[in-house]
């Protein structure tokens, strides 16, 4: 099973650069450039933490189909807060104040998902399509519809900022990316997360905590999509309810093609990335040839729907593979 895992990455390596290079000869005076490699490395890390949610809600066998409305609801209270500030005095506990009530927000909705999930018993799916309407609507009730813009000069760092020659976004990305590679793969929690995934009766079994392990785990992907507020909120300098609202889609797809498991068990970081990256070529291509937003929504469905097929006879054909090496191995016995 490793085995192929590996193989599934490498294949996706190619595939990345193959389409970086298609793109390239394509279009070698508009992609090749600076100043578009600077907006793609400025847009990876808002859908990119949502991806990293979605991956780790999958990984347990779930969904979690509110991240991008919990990414509007802490943009909206922390604008908010970020609004009142007068002017004078220090603007950094302003700053400060705005993302603590972003994290522990986010904190606190992905707890009721986690709730619902493991206590209540209400399917992950229906779970958070409720509470995808519940914070969108929230949102939408305390705006009344209307959008937050200017906010202090030093909080649009955050978003637009640089450290050497790599943009602030771009670095709280790869600092998220590397926590979660060592919650999942050094950490109880992490191996916790991928039993519940693969037989949630068998974890169960084996002493743990399953309804523990889905309250940690949706909290972490509401935190996901707290810090994705704060970078989206000081990238655009405003926030509207609805926006965003093609994440959701992208978050699944770069989930699925970076190689985890729908039905739970598996998911890797690095695939993870991989699929970003194409994605992100694919979405920069599309917006240097003019592709209206409703055909970029239909190439994201469809490539959804071929991903999962592919997946499913891949897992389809190993599994297979493994029932006969097994019976050959019980026939060499006798």
């Amino acid at each position: 099973m490793l085995a192929g895992k590996r193989m599934n990455l490498i294949a996706l390596a190619i595939i990345m650069f193959l389409v970086i290079a298609a793109i390239s000869i394509s279009l070698p005076s508009k992609f090749l450039t600076l100043i578009n490699f600077q907006s793609m490395t400025s847009q990876i890390p808002e859908f990119g933490l949502l991806s990293i949610a979605m991956m780790i809600a999958l990984i347990t066998g779930g969904i979690d189909l509110s991240v991008v409305s919990i990414t509007n609801l802490t943009g909206v209270v922390s604008a908010l807060i970020l609004k009142t500030y007068p002017g004078e005095g220090s603007v950094f506990s302003v700053i400060f104040f705005a993302i603590l009530v972003a994290l522990v927000l986010s904190a606190f909705c992905g707890l009721i998902n986690g709730f619902l999930i493991a206590h209540v018993g209400v399917p992950a799916i229906l779970a958070t399509l409720g509470t995808m309407g519940l914070y969108l609507g929230t949102a939408i009730i305390i705006t009344e519809g209307h959008g937050i813009h200017t906010f202090p000069e030093k909080f649009l760092f955050i978003g637009s900022g640089t450290i050497g020659i790599l943009p602030m976004p771009l670095i709280i990305f790869i600092g998220a990316t590397i926590i979660i590679a060592i919650i999942l793969r050094k950490t109880p929690l992490g191996m916790s997360m991928f039993m519940v995934g693969s037989n949630p009766i068998a974890s169960r079994f084996s002493g743990i905590n399953n309804s523990s392990v889905l309250m940690q785990t949706y909290i972490i992907t509401g935190l996901l999509a707290g810090v994705s507020s704060i970078i989206m909120i000081s990238r655009v300098n405003s926030i509207r309810p609805g926006y965003g609202y093609a994440y959701l889609l992208q978050a699944i797809l770069v989930a699925v093609l970076g190689g985890t498991d729908v039905s739970g068990g598996y998911g890797s970081i690095l695939g993870l990335v991989l699929g970003l990256i194409i994605l992100q070529s694919l979405q920069s291509g599309f917006n240097i040839l003019n592709f209206s937003p409703f055909f970029r929504k239909f190439i994201w469905g469809l490539m959804l729907l071929i991903v999962m097929v592919i997946n499913y006879y891949i897992n389809r054909y190993q599994s297979s593979a493994r029932k006969s090496r097994k019976k050959v191995h019980i026939l060499s016995e006798e």
